[in-house]
């Protein structure tokens, strides 16, 4: 039984019981992949074994505060955001750091109010998602002596530096796809705009790409739909059962173009022979929908790893390694889902 009124174990303690140098259990904290695995493992078992907890509050090496990097995400609702998320979370781990994760609901203005609370926790470095937000939260990051980065999205021209895929450049990649196969009824369907730069970007490389090919989509063709499945079902099966129907239908992710999959069954027609549909994104699962997917592939593991790699690199040198913007390319991913439309 574990004695509570025993004295706290400290550094030392746990250095004794791993029988190593307290140098070297600092540096399985901080630096873990400059010791062996072995070494690694007694210093595993004896922090487990003295129950040592490290006072973060005290520590100030290499500019790390807290060993924590703030995330935050519009949504956990989905996996749109969780194959990223995994992918930095694991990253930052391998550099000794760990996660507060936090979403806003694509609300940007509570943003602001969590960004605060995770500086209040005095994370050593911020990540936030897309390029649109407040100027409250950039004048709040402009103040701070801390890396940060805005994840998922990339510009050229963004005022902190972007790691992530080109959104307007994906959108052009999926019409341009519909395009190519001899479509010209073409609908589209993407979710609310206004605080979402992702759909925001998609949206205006579709319409671009179709408007430099004279391609116009009429009005009741242009559905506004949630990010749901069900929404997405349901505002598809209104407009396949339209007299007149497309021969495509153009999704801005892939969570409404799964959605409009199983409206193309519940109204008794086929994909791609009645209508083509097509996604951006290739999340988990859009492969092995029925028919698989068509859709533009956002590199999201890419994503996360190359943006954990930078801001824990400009943690760990305290600000002297500057963190780029860095463009991961999307791609087109052919699938079932999208073929030539029908002659006659």
């Amino acid at each position: 039984m574990i004695d509570k009124k025993s004295k706290k174990a400290d550094i030392t303690t746990v250095a004794k019981v791993a029988k190593v140098s307290p140098s070297t259990v600092s540096r399985y904290f901080n630096h873990p992949d400059l010791l062996k695995v072995a070494t690694q493992k007694r210093i595993d078992s004896a922090v487990r074994k003295t129950g040592y907890i490290r006072n973060r509050a005290a520590q100030t090496i290499h500019g790390i505060r807290s060993g924590t990097i703030g995330v935050i995400v519009p949504t956990l609702d989905h996996a749109i955001f969780a194959e990223v998320v995994q992918a930095f979370s694991e990253t930052v781990e391998a550099h000794g750091f760990t996660i507060l994760l936090a979403s806003h609901g694509y609300d940007l203005q509570r943003e602001y109010a969590i960004l605060r609370k995770l500086l209040e926790h005095r994370v050593d470095g911020i990540v936030l998602t897309g390029l649109k937000h407040e100027e409250a939260v950039f004048q709040l990051l402009d103040r701070q002596d801390i890396p940060c980065a805005l994840m998922w999205n990339y510009s050229e021209t963004s005022r902190i530096p972007s790691i992530g895929a080109d959104n307007e450049h994906a959108g052009r990649l999926v019409a341009q796809h519909v395009m190519s196969l001899g479509h010209k009824s073409i609908a589209c369907m993407f979710p609310p705009t206004g605080d979402n730069d992702r759909a925001h970007g998609r949206k205006t490389g579709v319409l671009k790409a179709l408007q430099e090919a004279d391609i116009n989509v009429p009005t009741e063709w242009m559905l506004e739909t949630q990010y749901s499945i069900s929404d997405a079902k349901n505002d598809a099966r209104e407009l396949f059962l339209k007299q007149t129907r497309p021969t495509a239908l153009i999704c801005g992710n892939d969570v409404l173009a799964a959605g409009a999959l199983y409206a193309v069954t519940a109204t008794g027609l086929s994909a791609p022979d009645d209508i083509t549909v097509v996604g951006i994104g290739d999340f988990q699962g859009s492969s092995e929908i029925e028919p698989s997917l068509t859709t533009v592939r956002l590199p999201a593991r890419t994503i996360g790893e190359e943006t954990a790699n930078a801001l824990a690199a400009a943690i760990v040198s305290f600000n002297t390694e500057p963190i780029n913007s860095m463009n991961c390319v999307p791609k087109l991913i052919t699938r079932g889902s999208s073929a030539a439309p029908r002659s006659g």
